[in-house]
């Protein structure tokens, strides 16, 4: 993304995550749980949900969590967070 938008990969390796990743009072592990969950973009989701799995969330908790959040963020994004889910857990 740097080659395009410097600065927005500036704030995103300075701030986001130098700055409110590495903040003690969430685990990693929590912070994307709470990344997932708030995801409505399949292409971020697919990123984070490998992450997911790489912070220590299982499949069937990531699978919760779209179930869940169905009833907060909308069908439509939980029915394609489940198509998503289903590729990266094949691919990985």
């Amino acid at each position: 993304m740097g080659d395009i938008a410097p600065k927005l990969a500036e704030l995103t390796d300075d701030v986001l995550y130098a700055g409110i990743w590495e903040r003690p009072q969430l685990s990693r592990r929590d912070r994307r749980l709470v990344t997932v969950s708030a995801q409505n973009r399949p292409d971020q989701l697919r990123s984070h949900l490998v992450c997911a799995k790489v912070n220590g969330l299982t499949e069937e908790q990531l699978v919760e969590t779209i179930t869940h959040m169905a009833f907060y963020s909308g069908w439509p994004s939980a029915v394609s967070a489940v198509a998503i889910a289903r590729q990266v857990f094949a691919e990985n």
